[in-house]
C-alpha cells in the first residue's frame, strides 16, 4: 500500500492533483475569478494580478511539497518568472499583436531568452525555473476546454476533414522531418503541430514525447511566424482558385473549410477566413475546433505508442510497463474534456449572451497563464547558439514543407468534402 501511494507521487501525478482545485474553481465560481489584464492602469487589474500570483504560488508550493522538492528560495525566484511571464501575456494583449496571432508563449520565451543570452541568470532564479511542472498543469487545464460539442457543430462532414488531414498530414509531416534528420521525439512533436492546432498540439505532445524544450520552444516560434504570412495567403489561395470550381455560396463554406484545417492558431484562423466573408470564417472556425479536440486522441495514441515500445529484446511489453511508462498527466486531460463536455451537455454551463461559456474560458485562461510561465523558464534555461543548430535548420525545412503538403491535401478533401458530398447530401 504504501508503494502504491508512493507512485502517486510523481511529477504526473502531482500535476492532475495540482491542477483539480484549478478545475474546480473554473467550474464552480468563474465569475469570482482573476484573470490576466490587458493594461496595469487600474486597481481592479493590480488585484487581479495579486490573486493570479498568489494561486500560482500555492500550486507551486504544495507541488513542491509533493514531490520532496526543496522550497527554500521559491517565493522570490517565482516574482520574476512570473513578472516576466505576464509582461508577455500583456505584449499579447495589445490589440495589433493579438491580431497578428502572435500568443503569450512567444514572447515569454523570447524575453526569457533575452534574459538568459543578454544577462545571466543566477542561483537565487533558479528555484522556480520548472519549465515542464507548469507545462503539464496547462495541458490538464487545456483538457477543459476541449468540449465534445465543438465537434457535433462541424457536422459529419467537419469531422470526417478533422479525422482525414490529422491523420494524413500527421503521417506525412513525421516521415518528412525523419528523412531530413529531424530526432524521432522533434518529429512528432512537429507532426502534431501541422496537422492539428499549432502552439497548444506542440505543448501537449512534447510532454507526452519527453521532447527537448529547447526545440519545443523553437517549434512553437516557427508556427507564431508562419501564421503571419498564412493569413493573407489563404485567403488569396482561395478567391484564386475556387470561385472558377464551385458556386458562390458553396466556395465560402470550401473556403472555410481549408482555412480552418491549414492554418495553426485560431486567432489566426478567425482574421484570415473573416476577409474571405462571414460564412467562411463561421465554417473556419467550427472546422479549427473540430480538429483541436483532436489534440487528446493523438496525444493518447503516440503515449500508447511509446510507452508499448519501451519493451526489452524486441519483446512486447507487459501492459505493467506499458502503465509505467504511459503519462499519466494525459488521464487528466482526457478527464478534463470528458467531465466539462458532460457538464455542458447537461445545461450545467450557460452560454452568456455572446455564446461563450465561462467555465472552460477560466480553465483556458489558467492553461495560458501556466504556458506562459513555462516558456519563460524555456527561454532562461536555453542560449541562441542552441536555436541555431543545423537540427533545427532540418527542423525549419521539414515544416515548409509540411505546411506545403498540408495546404494541398486540405484543399483537395475539404473540396471534395463540403464542395461535392455536401450539396449532393443536401
Amino acid at each position: 500500500m504504501k508503494q502504491f501511494f508512493e507512485s502517486l507521487r510523481t511529477e504526473d501525478w502531482v500535476v492532475v492533483w495540482v491542477s483539480i482545485p484549478l478545475l474546480l474553481l473554473s467550474a464552480l465560481i468563474p465569475a469570482l475569478l482573476p484573470n490576466v489584464p490587458s493594461t496595469l492602469a487600474t486597481l481592479d487589474a493590480w488585484r487581479n494580478i495579486a490573486l493570479l500570483f498568489v494561486i500560482v504560488l500555492v500550486v507551486l508550493y504544495v507541488g513542491n511539497r509533493l514531490l520532496g522538492r526543496p522550497l527554500k528560495g521559491l517565493f522570490p525566484s517565482l516574482c520574476v518568472v512570473f513578472a516576466v511571464s505576464l509582461l508577455a501575456q500583456l505584449v499579447a494583449k495589445i490589440p495589433g499583436v493579438a491580431y497578428w496571432g502572435f500568443e503569450s508563449v512567444f514572447f515569454s520565451v523570447l524575453f526569457g531568452l533575452l534574459i538568459r543570452n543578454v544577462w545571466h541568470v543566477p542561483a537565487w532564479m533558479k528555484p522556480a525555473i520548472q519549465g515542464e511542472f507548469f507545462i503539464k498543469i496547462g495541458v490538464v487545464c487545456l483538457g477543459a476546454t476541449i468540449l465534445f460539442s465543438d465537434v457535433m457543430k462541424s457536422g459529419i462532414f467537419g469531422l470526417v476533414q478533422a479525422c482525414l488531414v490529422v491523420a494524413i498530414v500527421w503521417l506525412f509531416a513525421f516521415r518528412t522531418a525523419r528523412r531530413a534528420g529531424v530526432d524521432e521525439r522533434s518529429a512528432m512533436i512537429l507532426s502534431s503541430d501541422v496537422s492539428i492546432c499549432g502552439v497548444s498540439a506542440c505543448i501537449t505532445a512534447a510532454r507526452v514525447v519527453g521532447g527537448d524544450d529547447r526545440k519545443l520552444s523553437y517549434i512553437v516560434s516557427l508556427v507564431l511566424i508562419i501564421v503571419v504570412p498564412m493569413i493573407y495567403l489563404m485567403p488569396w489561395l482561395a478567391e484564386l482558385i475556387l470561385p472558377h470550381l464551385f458556386p458562390a455560396d458553396v466556395a465560402q463554406e470550401v473556403a472555410g473549410a481549408w482555412i480552418g484545417g491549414t492554418i495553426d492558431t485560431t486567432s489566426g484562423v478567425a482574421a484570415s477566413s473573416m476577409i474571405v466573408g462571414e460564412t467562411a470564417n463561421s465554417h473556419a472556425v467550427i472546422i479549427k475546433a473540430a480538429q483541436n479536440v483532436l489534440i487528446g486522441v493523438v496525444a493518447f495514441f503516440i503515449a500508447l505508442y511509446l510507452s508499448a515500445r519501451s519493451g526489452h529484446g524486441g519483446q512486447a511489453p507487459s501492459l505493467g510497463i506499458v502503465w509505467e511508462k504511459f503519462p499519466k498527466f494525459i488521464l487528466g486531460f482526457v478527464a478534463a474534456s470528458l467531465v466539462f463536455s458532460l457538464l455542458q451537455s447537461g445545461g450545467v454551463f450557460v452560454p452568456d449572451a455572446r455564446g461563450k461559456l465561462a467555465e472552460p474560458g477560466v480553465a483556458k485562461m489558467f492553461s495560458t497563464v501556466f504556458f506562459s510561465l513555462a516558456f519563460v523558464c524555456i527561454g532562461l534555461d536555453t542560449r541562441l547558439k542552441e536555436i541555431v543548430s543545423r537540427e533545427n535548420r532540418n527542423i525549419l525545412r521539414s515544416f515548409l514543407v509540411a505546411q506545403a503538403f498540408n495546404i494541398v491535401v486540405t484543399l483537395l478533401i475539404a473540396s471534395l468534402l463540403f464542395g461535392v458530398l455536401k450539396p449532393m447530401w443536401s
